[in-house]
């Protein structure tokens, strides 16, 4: 049985991740610092879920932490890594940028430490649309620059893929980045417009509306993206032999390193998200104008040619079935 260490675990694509790489015949060893940046009682219960299962193994503990994951490597010896452990949300680096630099960029150090040691089969490392950063050029295409990020989590973020692409390089170690776009479903972050939106409306409450309305997301379903993040598992890269790389292809000319994009491929307006929203729940949203916030971008569009190329699969779950399948979720588990 194939051994596979998912960091972040608890969270909310980490969850998810974790019951797909279970049902699939992996033993897995889920690392999650149940921190209280949300609500902590969610996190306890997507662990529960996860605890049903024998082949699931818990640990409390920071990736930062030293020393923790070089041992856990050596001790597992996971063949697969899936590295979700970080201080996500744009809006929150802003305040507190010291804990992004601790958990995603120290932490994902230890991370590759660990990796050099005890090299997996394949690690693959998660970072997102907010790299491309003030790139107006759509849809956002991996092989193109990304060097002017709009915010300290982002700089974060790509940080981690440089810092990914020097350990590939000298060790040899397959890594795949991969960059979600506005990822949203059941079990979703409190702090995701999805869930603030969705809760605000059922309680009557007005919902701030940033940049007027005047915004595109490329949003993508989490069944969605776990099935992008499954197959691209069973598609390491591999050194270039004389550094040739094909021109659409993310591919490091010289490491086993890669970059690709997962997203829904189709932006929608953030007005008509919140249509299926309104529809989802039958009510109206009372809505609060307001204008566009530090480090937040006017648009998001992920070209997902390279992923399609890859594994053969392109996600297509419509906003309005997923966001329908999100309010089921919450009105069950808030019982409203």
């Amino acid at each position: 049985m194939p051994t596979a260490l998912v960091t972040g675990a608890a969270g909310f694509i980490g969850q998810a991740t974790c019951r797909r790489l279970l049902a699939d015949g992996y033993r897995v060893i889920g690392l999650d610092a149940m921190t209280d940046y949300y609500d902590v009682a969610l996190k306890e219960r997507r662990e529960a879920a996860l605890l049903q299962s024998a082949d699931y193994r818990s640990i409390h503990a920071k990736v930062e932490d030293d020393g923790l994951l070089m041992s856990l490597f050596a001790e597992e010896k996971p063949n697969v890594v899936i590295h979700l452990a970080a201080q996500a949300g744009v809006r929150y680096s802003i305040d507190q940028p010291r804990s992004y630099l601790e958990s995603n960029i120290a932490g994902t150090f230890e991370l590759l430490e660990a990796a050099r040691a005890h090299p997996p089969r394949h690690m693959l490392i998660a970072s997102t649309s907010s790299a491309y950063g003030a790139n107006t050029a759509m849809p956002y295409v991996e092989t193109v620059k990304a060097d002017h990020q709009m915010s300290f989590y982002a700089a974060t973020k790509k940080a981690t893929e440089a810092m990914a692409h020097s350990y590939a390089h000298l060790y040899d170690l397959p890594i795949t980045m991969f960059r979600f776009f506005t990822v949203y479903g059941p079990w979703g972050r409190p702090d995701m417009a999805l869930f603030k939106f969705t809760k605000a409306i059922l309680e009557g409450d007005a919902i701030d509306v940033y940049n007027h309305g005047d915004m595109k997301r490329d949003f993508t379903y989490i069944d969605d993206l776990v099935q992008g993040i499954r197959l691209l598992v069973d598609a390491a890269p591999i050194r270039p032999k004389d550094g040739v790389v094909a021109e659409d292809d993310s591919l490091s000319p010289v490491a086993p390193w890669r970059v690709v994009n997962i997203g829904n491929s189709e932006p929608v307006q953030l007005m008509t998200f919140i249509e299926a929203i309104e529809q989802a729940t039958g009510q109206t949203a009372e809505k609060t104008m307001l204008p566009m916030q530090p480090g937040d971008v006017p648009a998001t569009w992920a070209d997902t040619t390279l992923l399609e190329r890859l594994t053969g699969y392109r996600p297509q779950t419509s906003v309005t079935e997923g966001v329908r399948r999100f309010v089921d979720w919450y009105r069950d588990y808030y019982r409203v």
